[in-house]
């Protein structure tokens, strides 16, 4: 690699949780002490400006503000990929050019919201931001909150515009993601594949991803970390032991409310004060978040990074692991086959 190239984005990055005072206003000296934290945690990146950083309600200026945190307290120790989305090309690269002041590695641009738009859309959209971006740039793919990026789009993307260096793809579908890799490795092997959903993150890992952008990775650091590395190192067998883990802690931080509370909910039990955010509730949910808060309790004890509470159970439910051997004879079958067709 080039010296004067930039290393390859690779790696676990938190998307980052935003804790909020009880003015309802960011609580700086408390984000400050987070990031400290998960960068001692072993995380290889940071991830403002994100879904779980609730960017949408935040204003503009303090999106801004959250990344001039970032970058300045991780002082070039981890990169910094800032979320960049804004509401129309103009203030995107607006963004783009204020967080490449600041020296962030790259930004993401999620696709338009609200307004579905054509693949064609899709990309004059892309487009016209990588043409004019002064920073790297990589795409994001959430379906579930904005338009959809597909393959085409994302090849024809790739192979026009240097500064598009990566994708982070949040649907979760293995399908699709080597899809992707088929389609653009050929031609971009420098191009950085992310996935957006830590249920899979093994089996992402598996098939050729560079990484993932994962909400858990607020609140287990260590876990995600590990995964990465024990998947990285070959020892598959416990690195699926430890999906099955953070896939259970995973479902019950998703499912049970409204994104991103499950995780906050988890993290303060890392001992960090996120404050109830911008968004209003009732005391009925406030009654539910207090009855998840004691499962979370339970479910992290049994992992192990905070102390079990007393009384409680030691598993909130068994998961339904494949047998080591059964389970070692899948993914050398899946990957010699993947290697087979030149996916990885």
């Amino acid at each position: 690699m080039d010296a004067l190239q930039p290393k390859k984005i690779e790696g676990i990055f938190t998307p980052l949780l935003v804790p909020m005072d009880e003015r309802g206003q960011i609580n700086e000296p408390e984000f400050r002490r987070f990031i400290n934290w998960l960068i001692k945690c072993g995380v290889h990146g940071l991830y403002p400006n994100g879904s779980s950083g609730e960017f949408t309600r935040h204003t503009p200026a303090e999106r801004r503000r959250i990344t001039h945190m970032v970058v300045e307290e991780a002082a070039g120790r981890v990169p910094v990929i800032a979320g960049a989305a804004e509401a129309n090309v103009a203030e995107t690269l607006a963004a783009c050019e204020a967080y490449a002041e600041m020296g962030v590695r790259a930004v993401a641009i999620v696709a338009p919201f609200y307004y579905k738009l054509a693949p064609e859309s899709v990309y004059a959209y892309f487009a016209e931001i990588a043409r004019n971006s002064p920073v790297d740039l990589t795409l994001y793919n959430i379906p579930m909150f904005a338009s959809p990026i597909d393959v085409p789009t994302i090849r024809r993307l790739a192979d026009e515009f240097p500064r598009v260096i990566g994708i982070e793809d949040s649907t979760g579908d293995l399908a699709f993601m080597m899809r992707m890799m088929a389609a653009i490795r050929p031609s971009r092997p420098d191009f950085t594949f992310l996935t957006g959903w830590e249920a899979v993150l093994v089996p992402m890992l598996l098939i050729g991803c560079d990484g993932g952008t994962h909400c858990s990775s607020n609140v287990v650091p260590e876990v995600t970390r590990r995964m990465y590395d024990l998947t990285r190192s070959g020892d598959t067998t416990a690195a699926m032991r430890w999906q099955f883990r953070l896939l259970e802690l995973f479902d019950a931080m998703l499912y049970p409310f409204e994104f991103p509370y499950g995780f906050k909910a988890a993290a303060e039990l890392r001992g960090f004060h996120f404050g109830t955010g911008r968004l209003p509730q009732t005391a009925k949910q406030r009654g539910e978040y207090q009855a998840l808060t004691e499962i979370l309790e339970c479910i992290l004890g049994d992992i192990e990074v905070i102390g079990r509470p007393n009384g409680g159970p030691a598993r909130l439910r068994e998961p339904n692991e494949i047998p080591p051997a059964q389970l070692e004879q899948m993914i050398v079958k899946v990957v010699g086959e993947l290697r087979h067709r030149g996916l990885v």
